[in-house]
């Protein structure tokens, strides 16, 4: 019975560290562009283009990262313009961050779904690798819509769903109600950052 019991502690174990992990990225290598694809979260409302967070994560990993965010773009909009983007970059790695739009303007989510998956499956033609960030809805407080995980694990994805949720909680790191300031982009740039080096794409410091 307690070898039963202890393989049983074992098999609970593995499983809860096992869903603690991400996928991983093949190493960028030092010359390698970002593309960093989205709305005004990447285009850097509330603070100066140098305070954006591409332009700030570019610095923490040593990469050109290209700033491709558009103000009030929402997952539709995205998609219009994402092959063609990607057609004049070209990147090595995508980071894409949208959805916030879809949620102030109330649009079905089947729709900010099949939006983010058409961006998903363009980017998997390519053999483009991608780091999806997660934009929160007001819930009650701000909440991550499930979808982001689902669609991380659908196309094997890391993905970065904590550090806009806590930001945006927090007043001292937003410009307005909606946006960060430049020590909220510092914020979020550190934690893909962080997320990069977990991933394997990055070394760590």
């Amino acid at each position: 019975m307690t070898t039963r019991r202890s393989t049983l502690i074992l098999i609970a174990l593995l499983l809860l560290f096992g869903c603690g992990k991400q996928p991983k990225l093949n190493r960028l290598a030092n010359d390698a562009t970002i593309l960093a694809f989205g709305d005004s979260l990447t285009f850097g409302t509330g603070a100066t283009p140098e305070t954006s967070y591409p332009t700030m994560l570019a610095s923490l990993i040593a990469r050109p990262v290209i700033n491709a965010g558009v103000p009030g773009n929402t997952t539709a909009d995205g998609l219009t313009r994402f092959a063609a983007t990607l057609d004049a970059t070209p990147p090595r790695l995508v980071i894409l961050c949208l959805g916030g739009n879809d949620f102030l303007q109330r649009k079905p989510q089947e729709e900010t779904i099949a939006n983010l998956r058409a961006m998903l499956d363009e980017a998997k033609r390519r053999n483009l690798p991608v780091l999806l960030v997660a934009t929160p809805k007001l819930a009650l407080g701000l909440k991550v819509p499930d979808f982001y995980a689902e669609l991380a694990k659908e196309y094997q994805l890391p993905l970065e769903s904590e550090s806009l949720v806590r930001i945006l909680a927090d007043n001292k790191l937003k410009s307005d109600p909606i946006h960060p300031n430049a020590e909220g982009y510092r914020q979020l740039a550190e934690a893909l950052a962080e997320r990069l080096r977990k991933a394997g794409a990055v070394a760590n410091h």
